[in-house]
């Protein structure tokens, strides 16, 4: 997507001339900007949204990795970003935004509308080891196994590679019952 297409706040226009628009029917919110209305939602388009909530060394990830990805209409209240280089970050991070401080590997990470973002089948695996102890991640991976179906399979192989991750016997349920209802 084109930044000329993303308008965020204070940037080229005001709130004020942005909430006129969005009165108006001449544009539609979309993270933390607004896009044209007549613009098709993409993942770049989601991405490039909420670019400025991703901190240099950091990738979006879980819910918000999720929701660039296709899950759901809106973003998730609080976005999540993980760290992607293997060295500490002391990022300044806004309160909607949760740092996850485990390295992501590269191979994990994918340029999107100019944002590092999860790989989707990460992602799924990540929602899943997780659910232990956020059940909210389950409405997530709902969305994201909706949006993109064969996830569902490729995450539980990926989930079988691993050994002696929390979470993993949860997760593994979860992707499986998840599995039966896509079928």
């Amino acid at each position: 997507m084109h930044p000329a297409f993303l308008y965020l706040p204070g940037d080229r226009l005001t709130v004020p001339e942005l909430s006129a628009a969005r009165i108006d029917g001449l544009v539609v919110d979309l993270g933390e900007g607004y896009i044209p209305a007549d613009l098709v939602e993409s993942p770049s388009a989601r991405a490039a949204a909420i670019a400025s909530l991703v901190p240099v060394d950091t990738a979006a990830s879980g819910p918000s990795a999720a929701w660039i990805h296709g899950a759901g209409d809106a973003p998730p209240a609080r976005h999540h970003v993980r760290r992607a280089v293997s060295h500490r970050i002391r990022p300044a991070l806004p309160s909607r935004v949760i740092l996850h401080d485990t390295a992501l590997p590269r191979a994990h990470v994918v340029m999107i509308g100019g944002v590092p973002v999860m790989t989707p089948e990460r992602t799924m695996v990540d929602l899943a080891l997780g659910l232990h102890r956020d059940e909210s991640l389950r409405r997530w991976m709902l969305l994201l196994a909706h949006a993109e179906p064969r996830l569902v399979p490729a995450a539980l192989v990926a989930l079988g590679t691993m050994i002696r991750v929390p979470g993993k016997r949860a997760g593994r349920g979860a992707l499986e019952r998840l599995l039966v209802r896509t079928r």
